[in-house]
C-alpha cells in the first residue's frame, strides 16, 4: 500500500465508470500500473498518526487520486493522509457514505459550479445528459429537491418512470435532439450537466439560452467535442470542467 499516516480497514467502495476503464485498460486511468483501483472508499480508522482521527472513527474519502496516482478503495485496507479524509457524523454510516460515493459528490459539484455562475431555480430550465446514470441520477434528484425544472436526457427507453421517480418533469429521447445541425439552435436551457460528451455537449451547448452554462462531466459516448465559437461569444454561454478525482 501507499504510505500515509492514517491506516482505514475499508467497508465499502463504489464501482464507477473510470474504475471500469482502468480495470480493463481502456482508458490510460491509473497513472502506476501497480496502483489499486477505487475511486473511494469508507471505513473505520484503525492506526492512526493525527489526533483529528483517532482509532475508530468512521471516515469517508473521495477524490485525491485515489485509484489513479494512489491506491484506492477496492483492498481491505488503505493508508491515507489527513487532508484526504472527513469524518462521518455518529448517525451516518459508511454504507450510506458510498451509496453516494462519487457519483453523488460529482453531481453535488457541478451543482454548485452552475450556481456559482448564477444559475437560479427560475431563471428556466435545466437538461441533464446520461441521465439514468450514477452522476446523472443525483443530479436530478438533487436539482429537484433544490427547485429546479429539470429535463432528463437518455437514449434508455422503459426508463420513464424511474426518471419521473427522481424528479425529472420531462424525459427526451433520440428523436428529441440531432448530433448534426446549425451553430445555434433554439435556446431552451438555463444550463446543464452532461455525462456522455461527444454530440449530446455539443447539442446542450448549442441549445443553452444567453448567459446559460454547461457543467462537462464525464466522456462515455466521446471526448470529441465539435461545436463553434458562436454560443460561448454571441449568448455567452460558459463550458465549465468538472474533476471530482482531484479535488
Amino acid at each position: 500500500l501507499d504510505p500515509g499516516p492514517i491506516g482505514i480497514r475499508v467497508h465499502y467502495s463504489s464501482v464507477n465508470y473510470k474504475d471500469a476503464l482502468a480495470a480493463t485498460g481502456t482508458g490510460k486511468i491509473l497513472r502506476r500500473p501497480e496502483v489499486i483501483g477505487g475511486l473511494d472508499l469508507s471505513g473505520e480508522v484503525i492506526v492512526s498518526e493525527d489526533p483529528d482521527f483517532p482509532c475508530g472513527s468512521q471516515v469517508v474519502a473521495v477524490g485525491g487520486g485515489l485509484g489513479e496516482s494512489r491506491d484506492g478503495g477496492f483492498s481491505e485496507y488503505a493508508r491515507l493522509p489527513a487532508d484526504l479524509l472527513v469524518r462521518l457524523d455518529p448517525g451516518f454510516g459508511t454504507r450510506a457514505a458510498m451509496q453516494i460515493g462519487t457519483a453523488g459528490f460529482t453531481a453535488l459539484l457541478a451543482i454548485r459550479r452552475l450556481q456559482a455562475l448564477g444559475i437560479r431555480p427560475e431563471d428556466g430550465p435545466l437538461v441533464v445528459s446520461g441521465a439514468t446514470g450514477g452522476v446523472g441520477s443525483f443530479a436530478i434528484n438533487l436539482l429537484d429537491g433544490m427547485g429546479y425544472a429539470v429535463s432528463a436526457l437518455t437514449h434508455k427507453s422503459g426508463c420513464e418512470a424511474y426518471l419521473q421517480a427522481i424528479g425529472a418533469q420531462a424525459i427526451l429521447g433520440l428523436e428529441d435532439w440531432s448530433p448534426t445541425g446549425p451553430p445555434l439552435l433554439s435556446a431552451r436551457w438555463t444550463g446543464g450537466i452532461d455525462n456522455v460528451g461527444g454530440a449530446e455537449l455539443s447539442w446542450m451547448i448549442r441549445s443553452t439560452r444567453r448567459g446559460g452554462a454547461i457543467a462537462s462531466v464525464g466522456m462515455a459516448a466521446s471526448p470529441e467535442l465539435r461545436v463553434t465559437v458562436f454560443p460561448f461569444i454571441l449568448r455567452g454561454v460558459s463550458l465549465i470542467g468538472i474533476n471530482s478525482t482531484e479535488v
